[in-house]
């Protein structure tokens, strides 16, 4: 793991010296959507619902789709936006940033040190292929946001059973940062510049989901408590 955490810091050394810096954004709301693609329905059930997950376990899950990340790398996006809002509570370490950048084409989980366990990075590769890229490779982005945070939430409590088990499941994190690190470094030798149908649920009658909920304002926001973060997940595309 310390090797882990010193190549992210590496990359992130060298994301910053050959990436413009982008601003990352300061969350005040657990669903987040920059592209206009939800409606205000849609994003007032997404946030009551994790709202209350949030107060019934303490673990934070935040979503966020922005337009595009303009070529900065994507693991060192999350990882950065994660970090800035402290998702989770300190010391549990118990936040989960859903990120999907649209135009891109790309997401990826931002899984906190104390939920590595429950949500290894095999399981969240397999969440993002089985559940969520089959809505979106259907323009259905609003399903499949909601099946992918179904999945996290069955998963941060141990409810949740990888639908297919594939060889190319297994992430092998360290090989991808190595990967990436000699792209980096090609870059500046070369002198480079510059589902469940739309509903989420809570196991154990916790109420509060999507279907059939108010369609009011939502009341209260997103306010991190101090999770930390060390590069746990996994990204995909569709």
């Amino acid at each position: 793991m310390k090797i882990l955490h010193s190549i992210l810091f590496i990359s992130i050394v060298f994301a910053q010296l050959v990436f413009a810096q982008p601003e990352f954004p300061v969350l005040k709301k657990y669903a987040n959507d920059f592209t206009g693609t939800l409606n205000y329905t849609q994003i007032n059930k997404i946030n009551s619902a994790l709202k209350a997950f949030d107060d019934s376990t303490s673990n934070q899950i935040v979503f966020l789709m922005v337009k595009s990340i303009d070529g900065y790398p994507l693991e060192m996006y999350t990882y950065e936006t994660a970090k800035k809002n402290k998702i989770g509570t300190k010391g549990n370490d118990n936040g989960v940033l859903f990120f999907v950048a649209k135009n891109d084409r790309k997401m990826r989980m931002e899984v906190g040190y104390g939920l590595e366990g429950a949500l290894p990075d095999a399981l969240a590769s397999s969440i993002l292929r089985n559940e969520v890229r089959p809505y979106f490779r259907r323009n259905n982005y609003y399903q499949g946001v909601v099946a992918g945070l179904n999945a996290i939430i069955a998963a941060t409590k141990g409810e949740y059973k990888i639908k297919k088990k594939r060889q190319n499941d297994l992430n092998i994190v360290p090989l991808f940062w190595i990967i990436f690190l000699i792209i980096i470094f090609i870059r500046i030798k070369y002198g480079r510049k510059g589902g469940r149908g739309g509903m989420i649920y809570f196991g154990g009658g916790l109420g509060g989901g999507f279907g059939g909920g108010s369609s009011g304002g939502f009341s209260g926001g997103f306010s991190g408590g101090g999770g930390s973060f060390g590069g746990g997940g996994a990204s995909g595309s569709w």
